[in-house]
């Protein structure tokens, strides 16, 4: 049996815009204006100076900790735009099993990522941050961790709220 790949995108945007439709949770951004607005700002500063694609490994291996497919699909799609292979892609969530996949400066942003992300089962390991800040100067590692922080924000936000993968309201 063939699939026509037409039909597999025409079922995912029907049952996108059916979930979309059964959404009952509030809009964040249109309740809570000042917050949303707050929000984006302190994402905007933690990515100045962050190399793109970097920024893009960190939201997706935090979405992927957080089972966010809201973010998970937004930051893939986004990841792919800036030119992120398919390979490393489809790596992020076993990067550990991959690392010639990915640099020494990545690796330590992932395991960082993970520590963060996960803080409450123990906290943020030494050893996780020594990795992270031999590759990292200090003002690279701040907004680092701005970003982790920022990303695990808009994971809890989009959670909450029940956002539908697929959506992307920043278009």
């Amino acid at each position: 049996m063939t699939t026509n790949t037409t039909d597999i995108e025409i079922d995912i945007a029907g049952a996108i815009s059916e979930a979309e439709a059964a959404r009952t949770r509030l809009d964040f951004a249109k309740s809570a204006p000042k917050v949303f607005r707050a929000i984006v700002g302190f994402d905007a500063a933690a990515r100045e100076g962050l190399d793109p694609a970097l920024v893009e490994l960190i939201q997706i291996r935090a979405s992927l900790l957080n089972h966010c497919a809201y973010c998970l699909h937004m930051h893939t799609n986004d990841a792919r735009k800036a030119g992120e292979s398919e390979d490393r892609l489809h790596l992020v969530a076993v990067w550990r099993e991959a690392r010639h996949f990915f640099t020494e400066k990545e690796q330590a942003a992932l395991a960082l990522t993970e520590a963060v992300t996960l803080v409450a089962g123990g906290g943020v390991p030494d050893e996780a941050y020594a990795q992270a800040a031999a590759q990292f100067d200090d003002t690279e590692l701040a907004h680092v961790l701005a970003l982790i922080m920022t990303i695990n924000t808009w994971n809890r936000v989009a959670l909450a709220t029940g956002k539908v993968a697929g959506t992307d309201e920043r278009r």
